[in-house]
């Protein structure tokens, strides 16, 4: 799928691309894997697939940028050989490769040393080492390097282990993990002692890492047992954790703080008193050389100084083990050299155990003694020198790869496979891209975009029952009903007039009675407490006057602290008191005079008056706006912070294809939510649909569009996914609920309210949603609110390929 996705971008038809794919898995050895998700291949696999991805449409050009980085020795050397075979068959290609590794470069035609942004020096590897006076490529690179870079640069000289030190302080036997039916480690037993410097090598995803995690504690083992420092490893120990340091293999440090931030927060993670803490950070600064990094943000820090400031960070305690997972790869050979000096004063003066895994087979030589292993399993362990001369072999590296192909031996040979056939014909040159727009390149995207929402089942949940499940709480939640209000009656007269006024109320189904009062202070501490919203006091000789027809007050006490309940309970007990008047003139013996005229008050289109016929189509108004522009704007912020956005800047594809590409599954997903939220309306909530679903199916589509647009927009000028979200919310939410009619009528507003109102693609939706709803509207009557939400879709869109960026900065 990742290579099929790249061939829709290089514009090729089906038939072509799939003979490309089935040759490109055959070469590479990867047409085993060919239905592996990605996430799942080994880091040589890895390589391998982007290079199949990079080779799709027969580049002139291929720019490798440190392409086996973080892989091991075994992968490097087949992937260097599917190189070579490549440029044999396709002579008119040139390779341009940027590596760290010496013994890589070494077998380049053409060199092109760089430190400092600068060239130092150009030619073939032999003319660099003859220049020199060297007779490898590592020191001939070191020694073209400016004096002051090399200052105080030792050549590495093994340090002898301290005598009487070799009690074992960790010891794995028959350490175990599975993850479900996938064994990781299988069995693995090792002894680590006292001051040495253990090293891990192995092939990638052969358990290196999961052993070191077990070690710490990070993973439970699932079968043998580990002691450290004669302790069993247990996750919550914590006076374990206080005598190990560890680094991982990817930098995990506060990129947003400063050298000195992140050695002080781990000062007092680990509860070093003040005093201790600034002299033991002073010292590692000096030890580590951080002094002109201090207040440099440890994001912006170059590989190699991040590198140490990790070490150093994992040492602030003053652990007596500590375990290191790959911790230079990808680091300049003169930043190793000096990482490793640290290392051996660390082992050596202060004899600190040290359990380190690399796939630089030159850093596995400075070990004390190593473990080599593949697929789970420990091959061989024992000092470098020891496992070379057990191997017959002339350097380490071949002795790990003869390791490797001793255990495959006696194994069934995986079969081969199969060459794809050839289409019919002669085979056709892949054509040139087309530069404007095309439709099998939006496709790409709109297929990889698809996948990947199908595959997130988190995504894809608040995707579809998200909204339906918000839309629930909304629904049930929020109302405007003003009913089932409490009161209470201080009656002090006590009268049929009295008890006749009060009955008023008991038959109305917006009251509930609750216990009467006995004095003003019951009152006041009843409302303060909440439980009334509603007091009543009948005064003394309120039936005698009232009988007689002498003016009278009746005291209502209100709860005013919310304005709209209580201006609605003020309205309630107004029409109470007139019809109690009314009823009063009517049973009153001289005959009254018939009113000319009488006025009926009746309610159009929600004739029960029920705020569930309105809110239910605001909500779904709501929703449609918010949680697609969400996963909107996470599915593009996604790609910038993993990269993947340089698909876009090194592929032919345009920013229009690359933007309405991952818009379309989310529009599709945002109207199967649609659906799923009117169900709901109708049969959950029983809101019944009076105008035209056709007409409101429209518009949730060129709603949705604006939506997806908006997160879109967002998207464009947010650079983490924590800031498209939070952006996407407010953006969406505030207008949404305050300017767009679904609390105050647009009408109403004036000045910035009212142009961010008519702004706002949900104000003519809600037009749309309560129309089709509760009026019985269709086509004609909400013509010009469909016009205004297309109108949006093209601006958004513009609005987003101006923000978008066409490379990085």
């Amino acid at each position: 799928e990742n290579i099929a996705f790249f061939a829709r971008l290089f514009g090729q038809e089906r038939t072509e691309r799939t003979y490309r794919i089935g040759e490109l898995l055959d070469s590479t050895g990867l047409a085993a894997f060919a239905d592996r998700p990605a996430k799942k291949l080994s880091g040589g696999m890895r390589q391998k697939l982007g290079l199949c991805c990079a080779l799709i449409h027969d580049p002139e050009l291929l720019i490798l940028d440190e392409p086996t980085t973080g892989v091991d020795p075994l992968s490097r050397r087949q992937f260097w050989d599917l190189i070579q075979r490549l440029r044999t068959r396709r002579t008119g290609m040139s390779v341009v490769v940027a590596t760290a590794y010496m013994e890589e470069a070494e077998r380049f035609d053409w060199l092109v040393a760089m430190d400092g942004g600068r060239v130092l020096a150009t030619g073939s590897p032999a003319d660099l080492m003859r220049t020199t006076g060297t007779t490898a490529l590592e020191p001939a690179f070191v020694a073209l390097l400016p004096p002051a870079r090399r200052e105080g640069r030792l050549p590495f000289a093994p340090v002898s282990r301290r005598s009487g030190t070799g009690d074992p302080v960790v010891v794995a036997h028959d350490l175990a993990r599975r993850f479900g039916s996938f064994v990781a480690v299988d069995r693995v037993n090792f002894t680590i002692e006292r001051g040495e410097i253990f090293g891990f090598v192995g092939s990638n995803g052969c358990g290196k890492t999961t052993t070191m995690k077990m070690l710490t504690g990070l993973l439970p083992a699932s079968a043998g047992n580990a002691l450290v420092l004669g302790r069993p490893v247990a996750a919550g120990d914590t006076a374990a954790r206080r005598r190990v340091g560890y680094m991982s293999q990817s930098f995990s440090l506060y990129s947003e703080l400063t050298v000195r931030q992140n050695l002080e927060l781990h000062a007092r993670l680990f509860h070093l008193a003040p005093a201790h803490a600034a002299a033991r950070i002073a010292s590692l600064v000096a030890q580590f050389g951080l002094d002109s990094y201090l207040d440099h943000n440890s994001g912006n820090l170059p590989l190699g100084i991040r590198q140490r400031l990790s070490l150093a960070v994992a040492v602030v305690h003053e652990p007596e083990i500590l375990i290191l997972d790959e911790p230079t790869s990808g680091v300049d050979p003169l930043a190793r050299d000096r990482f490793w000096a640290l290392l051996i004063d660390l082992s050596r003066r202060q004899c600190v155990t040290i359990f380190v895994s690399t796939h630089f087979m030159n850093e596995a030589a400075r070990c004390d003694r190593l473990a080599l292993m593949d697929t789970g399993r420990v091959l061989a362990t024992g000092t470098p020198a020891a496992l070379i001369e057990a191997r017959g072999a002339a350097t380490l590296e071949d002795a790990f790869i003869g390791y490797l192909q001793r255990r495959s031996e006696g194994q069934p040979a995986p079969a081969a496979a199969m060459p794809k056939p050839r289409p019919p014909g002669p085979r056709v040159a892949a054509r040139a891209p087309s530069s404007s727009f095309s439709s099998r390149r939006l496709l790409a995207f709109t297929i990889r975009e698809a996948l990947e929402a199908l595959r997130d089942p988190i995504r894809l949940g608040f995707a579809l029952l998200g909204s339906v499940f918000l839309m629930i709480l909304f629904g049930a939640g929020i109302s405007t009903d003003v009913d089932n209000l409490s009161f209470a009656a201080l009656d002090r007269d006590r009268t049929p007039e009295s008890r006749a006024y009060l009955e008023q109320l008991r038959g109305s189904s917006y009251f509930v009675e609750q216990a009467p009062a006995t004095d003003y202070a019951e009152l006041e501490a009843r409302l303060m407490q909440g439980s009334l919203r509603l007091a009543l006091e009948l005064p003394p000789g309120f039936g005698r006057d009232v009988k007689r027809g002498i003016p009278t007050e009746v005291g209502a006490w209100i709860d005013g602290a919310m304005p709209f309940r209580g201006e609605t309970i003020r309205g309630y007990m107004q029409g109470i008191h007139q019809k109690y008047l009314s009823e009063l003139a009517l049973s009153a013996a001289a005959p009254s005079t018939p009113a000319p005229a009488a006025i009926e008050t009746r309610f159009r289109y929600n004739q029960s008056f029920e705020s569930v016929n309105a809110m239910v189509p605001s909500t779904i108004a709501l929703l449609l706006v918010l949680i697609p522009g969400i996963l909107m704007a996470l599915a593009i912020v996604r790609e910038k912070e993993l990269g993947s956005i340089t698909n876009l800047y090194v592929t032919p594809a345009t920013r229009l294809e690359f933007l309405i590409g991952k818009q379309l599954p989310y529009i599709a997903l945002a109207m199967a939510s649609f659906a799923a939220m009117y169900l709901v309306a109708r049969f959950g909530f029983q809101v019944p649909l009076k105008g035209s679903l056709p007409t409101l199916a429209l518009a949730t589509l060129l709603y949705v569009a604006t939506s997806t647009g908006y997160g879109m927009l967002v998207s464009a000028f947010t650079r983490t996914q924590i800031a498209a979200l939070f952006g996407t919310a407010i953006l969406t939410t505030v207008p949404g609920t305050q300017f767009s009619g679904m609390l105050t009528p647009v009408s109403s507003l004036v000045g910035g309210p009212w142009l961010m109102g008519h702004a706002f693609p949900m104000t003519y939706y809600l037009r749309v949603s309560v129309g089709c709803f509760t009026k019985g509207l269709g086509f004609a009557d909400l013509a010009g609110s469909l016009l205004a939400l297309a109108i949006f879709i093209p601006i958004l869109l513009l609005l987003s390929l101006a923000l978008l960026r066409t490379q990085d900065r």
